[in-house]
């Protein structure tokens, strides 16, 4: 009888002998047996048969089904996994748990605090019915049928600026001032946004540019007149009848009849007013449907002003005597810049790119106001637009000629405002005299600061570091020095220790010449000529009109702080546009000018080729 080994082979069992054998055959037959099962190796499955659960040996690896490893390197990577989860742990609950201590950010720099105040001067000035975040407490609805009251017009004047220290709405400065305002968020947005002023810019712009599409059938492709004036202030030859400046009264109280002055030929304030909404188009491209009106209406506007030739202030004109235009060819540069720019259409570079254009407006005569931007003469910031072109586009033939031509008149601007130049005379305390001594003279002061902060950031945008005055070179840094110094001048480093912006400082003026200021919010309406006694009265002003500009000081540097003189003491929508547009591009850090922006409607260039050569002949 045989069974099977288990040990591996055959095992004969004999049943007799097995039922006869002693206990100790047995022993020593199980012994041989061990011996012969023990001569050869087993496998870990039977030596667990032979040996019991305390006798197993442990295992030196680990099987992972898919891999095996080492049971030391198992237990050292489990564990050093804990223990790195565990600390992170603990860092993390450190870290959430430990009071934290942020640095404080620096506190804005004076650019930017007297940015804030300069804007609100625009509040101040609205007109129509007032928005709930208007924010100036002694302001309120006014206007409110202006347009509508003039029989020969009966058209919605509502809305818009007041111009100064009266109630006139003038379309001429006032789009000046939109123009100046929107070149400003373009270039800057970045700084706005970092001053937290970047939406109240644009309601600002929006206020003004929704009633300039009022005052023109802004929907036709075809018009022969603009609103240009709602109110009138002659008072020449002793005139007593009621108007804006014969009355002395707030807003809120006229009574009197506002007078539309409208106009058939004004190619000057049609291109401004082009210019205006042109470069706000590209301040709301993102809100493409009111963009796309604005530049319909631009179009509109600029088409206008080519066809219908003139000059909007003729002498003998209400507006002759307050913003009166010497020219309309400097309009025709600005506004076809700016259609160009709103656009991509190369007609409008080509006009811009004429030299008869240039000629005409100014741009190769020199003179005592050549340099000098403003409301009257738009020629050198078309030369610095174009410059920008050139700078960053450089669209070559058959622009480059005219285009180099404005670079370097633009160059020779910027040497004429340096001091070591005797272009512009300077008073003691240090400011630039580019109105030559006569009155009102920070307004052209803050738009050459702008003019030269913002072209030296074109040039370091362009990897330039300066430019040349003749045989001379002078760093960017230069032309940023002349800004602050005009500015920190009007801000009050000046020999009278004097702010000319209402709010800044401690020492700033108290009689500003302005109607809405200076008679107080108390449920009294005066008339006329009741008013006079708040215009004549030697006490400050009620009403602290934030951020307004003044005039500012005379060649001496002398202030009269005198409500009554209006060439010291009255703030204008254009003066603080300039104003606003300077402090932003000198405010926070040097982030530069955003270089994109402004051509978001230009197609790519390929500059076309120039012709051949005559043929030569021997």
């Amino acid at each position: 009888m045989y069974g099977r080994d288990p040990w591996g082979g055959p095992l004969e069992i004999n049943a007799a002998d097995s039922s006869a054998a002693t206990d100790d055959d047995r022993s020593r037959n199980l012994q041989d047996f061990d011996r012969a099962a023990l001569s050869r190796p087993l496998d870990e499955t039977q030596q667990s048969w032979l040996l019991g659960p305390m006798e197993q040996k442990k295992k030196k690896y680990v099987d992972l089904g898919c891999i095996i490893v080492s049971r030391k390197i198992f237990i050292w990577t489990v564990g050093t996994l804990l223990a790195a989860g565990f600390l992170a742990g603990f860092i993390v609950l450190l870290i959430k748990t430990v009071p934290r201590h942020h640095r404080p950010h620096p506190p804005p720099d004076n650019y930017t605090l007297a940015l804030n105040k300069a804007l609100m001067f625009f509040n101040a000035q609205r007109s129509g019915p007032l928005p709930k975040h208007n924010n100036v407490s002694w302001r309120g609805n006014s206007g409110m049928k202006d347009g509508l009251s003039d029989t020969s017009i009966r058209k919605n004047l509502v809305g818009g600026f007041y111009d100064a220290g009266d109630a006139i709405k003038f379309n001429f400065p006032s789009s000046f001032a939109m123009t100046m305002l929107s070149w400003s968020v373009i270039e800057y947005s970045a700084k706005y946004e970092a001053a937290g002023e970047l939406t109240h810019i644009k309601d600002t712009i929006k206020w003004g540019t929704d009633y300039l599409l009022k005052t023109f059938n802004s929907s036709a492709d075809t018009i022969d007149r603009i609103q240009a004036q709602v109110g009138t202030g002659d008072t020449s030859g002793g005139a007593t009848t009621p108007n804006d400046h014969y009355c002395w009264v707030r807003p809120e109280d006229i009574d009197y009849p506002r007078r539309v002055y409208e106009c058939h030929s004004c190619s000057d304030l049609a291109a401004e007013m082009a210019a205006a909404l042109a470069a706000a188009s590209i301040v709301f491209k993102d809100s493409k449907t009111y963009s796309q009106k604005l530049v319909h209406g631009a179009k509109t506007l600029f088409k206008f002003s080519r066809d219908q030739r003139g000059r909007y202030s003729p002498g003998g004109s209400d507006p002759a005597n307050f913003y009166n235009s010497t020219g309309y060819w400097d309009e025709f540069l600005w506004g076809g810049t700016w259609l160009y720019y709103a656009t991509g259409n190369n007609s409008y570079l080509q006009l811009a790119t004429t030299r008869g254009l240039a000629k005409h407006a100014g741009a190769f005569w020199g003179g005592p106001d050549y340099g000098v931007l403003s409301w009257d003469n738009k020629l050198a910031g078309a030369q610095v637009l174009l410059s920008r072109m050139r700078l960053f586009l450089s669209p070559g033939y058959p622009y480059e000629d005219m285009l180099s031509t404005f670079h370097n008149q633009t160059s020779i601007i910027m040497c004429s405002y340096l001091p070591i130049f005797t272009s512009f005379n300077r008073t003691k305390g240090g400011l630039i005299q580019l109105n030559h001594g006569r009155p009102q003279p920070l307004q052209y002061v803050v738009n050459a600061a702008f003019l030269a902060t913002l072209y030296s950031d074109y040039l370091e945008a362009a990897d330039t570091p300066g430019w040349y005055c003749g045989p001379n070179f002078y760093s960017t840094a230069v032309l940023r020095e002349f800004a602050k110094t005009q500015i920190d001048y009007i801000l009050g480093k000046n020999p009278r220790k004097m702010s000319y912006v209402v709010g800044f400082g401690k020492n700033y003026p108290k009689h500003v010449h302005h109607r809405g200021a200076s008679i107080p919010k108390n449920r009294v309406k005066y008339n006329c000529k009741g008013g006079w006694k708040w215009r004549d009265s030697k006490k400050p002003n009620p009403n602290t009109i934030v951020g307004a500009m003044v005039a500012g000081p005379d060649s001496h540097d002398g202030f009269r702080d005198v409500r009554s003189n209006y060439n010291y003491t009255e703030p204008t929508l254009a003066g603080n546009a300039g104003l606003v547009a300077a402090l932003v591009a000198l405010s926070g850090d040097r982030t530069g000018i955003d270089k994109n922006t402004m051509f978001s409607a230009v197609p790519p260039m390929f500059p076309t080729p120039p012709p051949p050569p005559a043929p030569w002949k021997p």
